[in-house]
């Protein structure tokens, strides 16, 4: 259990680590300004009070003995924290690598393959930059191409989504890469069904899943994915830089990632250092969300989600452009502005005004996302309704 061995490690325990005028709800768990109602955690996670002390108590352990402690037991409990990834997505702690964030996972994966001119690698026109940037780097540095499958936001069409990507294939598509939830409308995508298309014609597959893993319940055997990026510091809340890459054994021959030259461990001559204290972390924010439960969490998620929904729905002035109540939605929840409002702008009036923390959709299209969290309540759901209706009033 990581209770007894990643989450709690021997050391001083810090006193008024966190003054209590920081914290507002859930008991003093989350550090929020007074006030701020979040909606955000689709961009980055508050780390709860017990998680940072855990990651504070194993810095001041590791600094008791810089080498005892970093090359002495940051195996073993990086290797804990390892299987309990394992068991959060169904795998073997030997396929997962340890990482700072699902872009560093999506940049190690697409390096660690063997892409030559001409290749292609087959995305949607929808994916967050942090998943695309490394397909560009290598579009720019070894000359593969990169085909894009076409998802409008209000396309919510799971067998047209499919057949798009079964079209868009070529003989010289050598991986797709998709994202399991679709970042600025909350879409759940078919990636069961896209990995299979793939695995018929020996393509390479990697999932996105920055806003899935802790989201809802993630099985990377039953995708079938080769890869599988993720974050600890989304909707699992765990410390800010952490997250992980599962990459199957059977696609071990096919993607190589330079880290694991030396084997595959946390600490070793092809990965320098690892975070001892930001793994402490993750290990302990994965096993809070297990103890609640994932599904549970989903349930309770959507029910605020649906909340959003069916209010913003009544708003005027906006479009909801996320898919209804159903198997394909998500916690997040997006809606389009009015084409004179500004999205930037706007997130920072719902900020500056009414404490109301939102994210823009960026320059993609003119929109908000909404994305709540278990700290969440049904107030702070009509409060933030009640702030967009009167600043579009």
């Amino acid at each position: 259990m990581l209770s007894s061995g990643v989450a709690v490690i021997a050391g001083a325990a810090l006193s008024n680590a966190y003054p209590a005028s920081h914290s507002t709800t859930n008991d003093g768990e989350y550090l929020f300004q007074p006030g701020l109602i979040y909606l955000n955690t689709g961009s980055l996670g508050p780390t709860p009070r017990s998680i940072l002390e855990e990651v504070i108590k194993a810095w001041n352990q590791t600094e008791t003995n810089p080498v005892a402690m970093s090359y002495g037991r940051v195996q073993a409990i990086a290797d804990r924290t390892r299987d309990a990834i394992a068991g959060l997505v169904r795998c073997s702690a030997d396929e997962v690598l340890l990482t700072r964030s699902t872009t560093n996972a999506m940049n190690i994966a697409a390096l660690g393959i063997d892409l030559s001119p001409g290749d292609r690698v087959l995305t949607t026109d929808a994916e967050h930059e942090g998943g695309t940037a490394c397909w560009k780097y290598l579009e720019k540095r070894r000359g593969i191409g990169i085909d894009r499958v076409a998802i409008p936001r209000d396309d919510h069409d799971v067998r047209a989504i499919i057949d798009r990507f079964d079209r868009a294939i070529t003989k010289q598509t050598k991986v797709i890469s998709v994202s399991h939830v679709i970042w600025s409308t909350g879409l759940r995508m078919p990636v069961r069904e896209i990995v299979a298309l793939a695995k018929s014609r020996n393509i390479l597959t990697i999932v996105d899943g920055a806003q899935a893993i802790g989201n809802f319940e993630v099985d990377v055997t039953a995708v079938g994915c080769d890869a599988y990026a993720a974050p600890g510091h989304k909707w699992l809340m765990a410390p800010k830089g952490t997250g992980f890459l599962y990459i199957s054994k059977a696609a071990a021959s096919r993607i190589q990632p330079v880290e694991w030259e030396e084997g595959r461990k946390c600490v070793a001559g092809s990965t320098g250092m690892g975070p001892l204290p930001l793994i402490v972390g993750l290990g302990a924010a994965v096993e809070a969300a297990q103890k609640r439960g994932i599904a549970a969490t989903e349930v309770q998620n959507l029910r605020l989600r649906n909340r959003a929904y069916e209010g913003l729905k009544k708003i005027a002035k906006v479009r909801v452009v996320s898919v209804p109540p159903g198997p394909l939605a998500t916690a997040l929840v997006a809606f389009e502005l009015p084409e004179k409002v500004n999205n930037v702008a706007f997130r920072n009036t719902m900020a500056n005004n009414y404490n109301v923390i939102l994210r823009q959709t960026g320059a993609i299209w003119n929109g908000m996302r909404i994305s709540a969290h278990i700290f969440n309540t049904e107030a702070e759901i009509d409060a933030a309704l009640k702030a967009i209706g009167a600043e579009l009033s």
